[in-house]
């Protein structure tokens, strides 16, 4: 049997390289390096490059666009456990005067807040941020194109609104907080927001003729927290674990697990994509993926995490409309998890059982639909239908001796357990729906009782 933290096979292999050897070559990229991180650990790297005396890897340096935009939110999302702020909070009160004080927080971070997708011209990729000094020169005349709360609109302006945010509430420049809290924590050394050898230089390609033309390499200034960023693969797959396994030096599990939950509707005809706070959802293959994509003049960047199978990829290249980098790395995530299914867990019994716990267990009735109720790790609790789809959801004990719902239908929810004055049990409460051991249980309180005359086999 294959250890999960194994090296991967030489079938695997050889098969990233051959996706990426396409991507570099179809996408005509100077070049293209690639890395897979697997079970928290980068577990291959790859490259190819045409540029003579260019010989990328795993620790060369490019920039990586937009997928900045979750390091920012990250550092949003630490204010608010701190409790310095509160997602629903509007903007204005923590940053005034902007003129969109009234969009929130949250709004801003999955970019519903209904501004602009970008700045006032001239072109902020390929100009200096000196020409931007101000939030109202990032903003315009004009910043609000959409209702707020209404729709996504991807929002570059809206991220240097949070960038701002946080440099007001930390009382220091984003680029300091971001490598204080985030990547020193997560030994992200070859994370910078200006270049640093070895780094690749970006290019634009000929649409119509093999040859290029070297692009600038802009300091976007107040855009920074939008766009800024340069990083290396193996750098961005640290990244990618901490993002499917959280680090609580940075961000807890379940905060992490915030970010890559749907946040706002995507546009029609695209269904098999949305954004949670700072991260972009996909389906590919069937796998829900989590992460963010990125480009610059010059640089294209993909990043995406299968929490489900264990496996993240990150795929950069130099090139202005170089390869589907973001495709590729799904495909990279693909390759692995087909090739080398993730191993579960053994199977273990529970270290210990409470009793009164597990006479709670076993087929409970929502009125006439049967539902299975199994208890689970930590005192938890999995309710799920017997029969079809239905609402299932899983729970997790508090103080209080009641149980909340983490997901599904019942997510937030609160599951008590009903006793008599003896003690017994008289039903379960879910949300103020009634389960009972029996169908329409008549010792139990079923909101409108239950008629006298019990079952009958005849409608008459």
């Amino acid at each position: 049997m294959t250890s999960p933290r194994e090296e991967l096979l030489p079938g695997t292999r050889r098969a990233l390289l051959h996706r990426i050897a396409v991507a570099q070559s179809e996408g005509r990229a100077p070049s293209l390096v690639a890395a897979v991180a697997r079970e928290g650990r980068m577990v291959w790297e790859g490259a190819r490059a045409g540029a003579d005396g260019h010989a990328p890897d795993a620790r060369t340096q490019y920039r990586i666009g937009s997928i900045t935009k979750t390091f920012t939110a990250v550092l949003v999302l630490r204010l608010r456990d701190e409790g310095l702020l509160d997602l629903g909070d509007p903007l204005e009160k923590h940053l005034p005067d902007t003129g969109v004080g009234e969009v929130t927080i949250v709004q801003l971070l999955c970019h519903s807040a209904g501004l602009s997708a970008e700045t006032p011209a001239p072109w902020w990729e390929r100009t200096p941020g000196t020409l931007r000094p101000t939030l109202a020169d990032v903003l315009g005349d004009h910043p609000v194109l959409h209702p707020t709360g209404r729709r996504h609109h991807y929002s570059n302006p809206g991220y240097t609104l949070l960038g701002s945010l946080i440099e007001a509430l930390r009382g220091a420049p984003w680029e300091k907080v971001l490598r204080r809290e985030i990547l020193e924590p997560l030994a992200m050394d070859r994370t910078t927001v200006r270049p640093v050898a070895p780094h690749a230089d970006g290019w634009a390609v000929h649409p119509w003729a093999d040859v290029m033309l070297p692009e600038p390499a802009e300091d976007l200034g107040l855009m920074a927290s939008a766009g800024q960023l340069w990083s290396t693969a193996a750098d961005l797959c640290r990244f990618a674990v901490f993002l499917a396994e959280g680090d609580e030096r940075v961000l807890s599990s379940a905060s992490v697990r915030e970010l890559r939950t749907p946040s706002v509707p995507p546009e029609a005809g695209e269904w098999d994509g949305g954004y949670g706070l700072g991260m972009q959802l996909a389906r590919h293959g069937g796998r829900s993926l989590a992460g963010h994509g990125g480009s610059l003049p010059g640089f294209v960047a993909g990043l995406w995490v299968s929490v489900e199978e264990g496996v993240a990829a990150v795929v950069l290249a130099n090139a202005t409309a170089g390869p589907l980098v973001s495709a590729v790395a799904a495909d990279l995530i693909g390759i692995v998890a087909d090739a080398e299914p993730r191993i579960p867990e053994p199977w273990r019994p529970l270290p210990e059982v409470d009793r009164a716990l597990l006479a709670l267990t076993g087929p409970w009735y929502w009125g006439t639909y049967a539902f299975g109720l199994k208890l689970a790790a930590d005192r938890g609790l999995e309710l799920h239908p017997l029969r079809g789809g239905g609402r299932g959801s899983r729970f997790v004990v508090g103080p209080d001796g009641n149980w909340t719902g983490l997901d599904g239908y019942y997510a937030g929810e609160t599951l008590r357990v009903v006793r008599r004055v003896n003690g017994s049990v008289s039903h379960i409460d879910l949300g103020s729906f009634v389960f009972t051991r029996e169908p329409y249980d008549p010792e139990a309180d079923v909101p409108g009782g239950v008629d006298k005359a019990g079952w009958t086999g005849s409608a008459s």
